[in-house]
């Protein structure tokens, strides 16, 4: 019985990964899609081309945003933290859906 346990445990935890490495890779696409999230505009990210410089690079997330949710925050709404933020607020405008903030999410915390 243990052993089923501790399978199923492992299996489930490899599925999530799984998932999160396929959201995650949803999310790059949105960031990097000139119409949606349009981080490039602004972010050095990943391996994006033509990235723009008026935004701190996108390196080293998880230390900066110590958790999803606030780097979730930020992207829904950076003036909350900083009013004279000149980042777009995604989610309060909706500019990208709640979906694809999420996804957004995913991408950005593996950088």
């Amino acid at each position: 019985m243990r052993k089923l346990i501790v399978a199923a445990f492992f299996s489930s935890s490899l599925l999530a990964g799984v998932v999160n490495a396929g959201t995650a890779a949803e999310g790059k696409k949105i960031a990097e899609n000139r119409k949606l999230g349009n981080c490039l505009a602004c972010h050095v990210m990943g391996n994006g081309s033509q990235p723009g410089n008026i935004a701190p690079p996108l390196i080293a997330m998880q230390q900066r945003f110590p958790s999803k949710k606030m780097l979730r925050e930020q992207i829904w709404d950076a003036t909350k933290k900083n009013p004279n933020s000149m980042m777009p607020p995604f989610g309060k405008h909706g500019i990208i859906s709640e979906q694809e903030i999420d996804k957004v999410v995913e991408y950005i915390y593996t950088l």
